[in-house]
C-alpha cells in the first residue's frame, strides 16, 4: 500500500506541466515546433530562454517536492522517496490528461536525483554537462546520467532494492532520449554548443565547418 500511495503522489505531481500550460497561453503546439517535446529544452528553443528556465526549474521542483514528502509521509519505508520519483517522472512523461503524452522526463529526473543525493546531482550534472560540451550534442547528459544513478545509487546504500527501483526511471529517461543519437548520427540533432550558446546566452558560436 505504501509504494501505491507513493508511486500515485509522485504520478500527480508529474502530471503538472508548465510547458503544456505556457504551450497554451502562447497559442503554440510544441509537439509541433522545435522537438515536438513538451519539455523545458523545446520552450527554451520555441518560446524563449525566460520561459524556458522557468519550466526546467519547475519540473526539477515538482520531482524534487514528491521525493521528500513521500520521504517525511513514510520515514520507514526505504523506497519512499525513490518511488514517489519514479511515480513524478512517469507523470511526465505519461500524463493521464494529456492522452499520455508529455515530455522526456529530464528535469524531472534531475528532481528526483537531487532530493535523493545532493552530491550525486551535480557529479552526474557536471559529468553530462561536460560529456555534452566534448561530442557537442545534448543527449550525452540523459544517457550518462541515466546509465549511472542506479550504479551509484545501489552501491552507496549496498542495497539491490534500490538498485531495482532505480532502473525504472533511469531506464525510462535513456529510452526517450535514444532516438536522439540517431538524429545526431543523421545530423538532425541540434548542436549543443550552438544553441546552448545561442538560445541561452544570446551568444552567436561559429559554425565548425
Amino acid at each position: 500500500m505504501n509504494t501505491f500511495i507513493c508511486f500515485i503522489l509522485g504520478y500527480l505531481f508529474g502530471c503538472t506541466n508548465p510547458a503544456a500550460l505556457i504551450s497554451k497561453a502562447k497559442n503554440i503546439d510544441l509537439r509541433h515546433e522545435g522537438t515536438g517535446n513538451l519539455g523545458a529544452t523545446n520552450v527554451g528553443l520555441v518560446i524563449g530562454r525566460n520561459a524556458g528556465l522557468f519550466v526546467m526549474v519547475f519540473d526539477i521542483l515538482k520531482a524534487f517536492i514528491a521525493v521528500r514528502l513521500a520521504r517525511r509521509l513514510f520515514p520507514k519505508f526505504l523506497l519512499a522517496g525513490l518511488i514517489a520519483g519514479n511515480g513524478a517522472i512517469v507523470g511526465h512523461v505519461f500524463p493521464f490528461h494529456m492522452k499520455f503524452r508529455g515530455g522526456k522526463g529530464l528535469a524531472a529526473f534531475g528532481g528526483m536525483v537531487l532530493a535523493y543525493d545532493p552530491r550525486m546531482f551535480f557529479f552526474l550534472l557536471t559529468l553530462g554537462g561536460i560529456l555534452c560540451v566534448i561530442i557537442n550534442y545534448s543527449f550525452a547528459l540523459p544517457i550518462s546520467a541515466g546509465f549511472l544513478f542506479p550504479i551509484l545509487a545501489g552501491w552507496k546504500a549496498r542495497s539491490l532494492m534500490i538498485f531495482l527501483a532505480a532502473i525504472v526511471p533511469s531506464a525510462l529517461v535513456v529510452i526517450k532520449h535514444w532516438s536522439n543519437i540517431g538524429k545526431a548520427m543523421r545530423g538532425e540533432d541540434n548542436k549543443f554548443r550552438e544553441t546552448f550558446m545561442e538560445k541561452m546566452f544570446n551568444k552567436k558560436v561559429g559554425s565548425n565547418r
